[in-house]
């Protein structure tokens, strides 16, 4: 942000001085054009240090340009994030909304698709499980996409390995599973998802011969792709629409995504 200031109030220096010169070019033309003098003669060069000070005086004076100006400049910045965003989601759509690695509840047919990236062991994500529950419990037309994201350390990634084992295996209870697994207390690792994995009926030896599938590391990879193409860095992250909605916005937030997603649907 203060390079950013920076670069502007260079900008808007220059600027003003490109203003100041042009205004005295403009002014020394005119009064060589109206002299009735036999010969005309260049006019002097513009003082540098004078030009210098003119723009300090007036940046001191009215330092409330530098804001107008910052916020075109993030307004300007936004816009082409946006775009940026919308063309990054159209090029990898299948992998972020058909992606056979990814759990969906709710409707599958559903007229809006939320994208979930999240980890096991994220706080924000335990907290934002409630808002999907409530959006799941009042919405019958959204798709919950999951993308399994570990990013918070190796107990992260061994606990999303064994959730994608058990949904391989017990599809069907995936969804009890993963309420159960991001609502426990404490951190998830290996064990505890194991533990909660066989409590919900799955055969261990099963279950961890089914952990060693290369399925199961390419699901992980192409969630990683997917959220580097778009910026993702942190959970939970979520993509409604075509645009990326990064951290827990909360159940009214999300709702107004939706709101907002639908009528640009039509």
């Amino acid at each position: 942000m203060k390079n950013a200031i920076t670069i502007t109030i260079a900008s808007c220096a220059v600027g003003l001085a490109a203003l100041f010169l042009g205004y005295q070019a403009g002014t020394t033309r005119t009064s060589s054009e109206t002299s009735v003098a036999p010969v005309q003669t260049a006019g002097a060069a513009p003082d540098r240090s004078a030009i210098e000070a003119i723009v300090k005086d007036y940046l001191i004076s009215n330092p409330e340009i530098m804001l107008d100006v910052q916020n075109a400049l993030e307004t300007k910045q936004a816009a082409a994030a946006r775009v940026g965003q919308r063309e990054a989601i159209a090029a990898n759509a299948d992998k972020l909304f058909k992606s056979p690695g990814d759990a969906v509840f709710g409707n599958p047919n559903g007229d809006i698709t939320i994208v979930e990236f999240f980890d096991y062991n994220c706080g924000y994500c335990k907290h934002a499980l409630s808002d999907m529950d409530a959006l799941l419990k009042s919405d019958p037309n959204i798709r919950f996409v999951m993308k399994e994201f570990p990013i918070l350390g190796p107990d992260s990634v061994r606990a999303h390995v064994v959730a994608q084992a058990f949904k391989s295996l017990m599809p069907d209870k995936y969804l009890e599973f993963h309420r159960a697994l991001l609502g426990q207390q404490g951190r998830a690792t290996e064990q505890s998802a194991v533990d909660v994995a066989v409590k919900l009926g799955a055969d261990e030896t099963q279950l961890r011969e089914k952990m060693k599938a290369p399925e199961i590391t390419t699901a992980f990879q192409d969630n990683y792709q997917a959220a580097n193409s778009l910026n993702i860095t942190g959970t939970p992250s979520y993509i409604v629409g075509d645009e990326v909605v990064p951290g827990a916005i909360g159940l009214d937030g999300l709702a107004q995504k939706i709101a907002a997603q639908r009528d640009a649907n039509g």
